[in-house]
């Protein structure tokens, strides 16, 4: 599927381009109030452009725009799987605003990162859904997607991950 991609309503998905940064930011902190968590986020403008258009950008976003406004955003990064020995894509961020959900947008996102999958030879297309958003997952559930039930995400993170990193 290649980008950028024509939707209903004059909606447009694409790349994440510089300039972005501003717009990409009020959606994280959307999906952050959204998931009960509105004080968590502590990225930045500047870290977000560094990470998505930096020197070396290893984090990846896909936008629909609808009037000059950004309305809903997938950001993403490369995975590697030892067993297949192949790339994937890890899913970090899918949100949409409340306004426009139900618009087939959310599916749009996902399916241009399967599409890129594809596109690729990636094997995977993988992310996380907290277990209390049951439109979530009934709409993952929709496009096919299946839980990995026998697995359980673990973080090192705060004061744990410096203690160990530090000796």
């Amino acid at each position: 599927m290649p980008l950028p991609l024509d939707l209903p309503d004059g909606a447009q998905l694409r790349a994440a381009r510089p300039g972005d940064e501003s717009a990409i930011l009020a959606r994280i902190h959307d999906l952050a109030r959204y998931e009960n968590e509105p004080d968590a986020v502590v990225n930045t403008k500047d870290a977000l452009t560094e990470a998505l258009f930096g020197a070396e950008p290893r984090v990846y976003a896909h936008v629909v725009e609808r009037a000059g406004d950004i309305v809903g955003i997938a950001i993403w990064f490369l995975t590697y799987s030892t067993w297949t020995g192949r790339h994937g894509i890890w899913l970090e961020d899918l949100f949409v605003a409340d306004s426009e959900r139900g618009a087939g947008l959310g599916r749009a996102l996902i399916r241009s990162l399967a599409a890129l999958c594809v596109d690729r030879g990636y094997t995977r297309l993988e992310w996380t859904v907290l277990d209390w958003n049951e439109s979530a997952i009934a709409f993952y559930r929709s496009l096919g997607a299946a839980p990995m039930d026998e697995w359980t995400t673990q973080r090192l993170a705060g004061q744990a991950l410096r203690r160990l990193g530090e000796g």
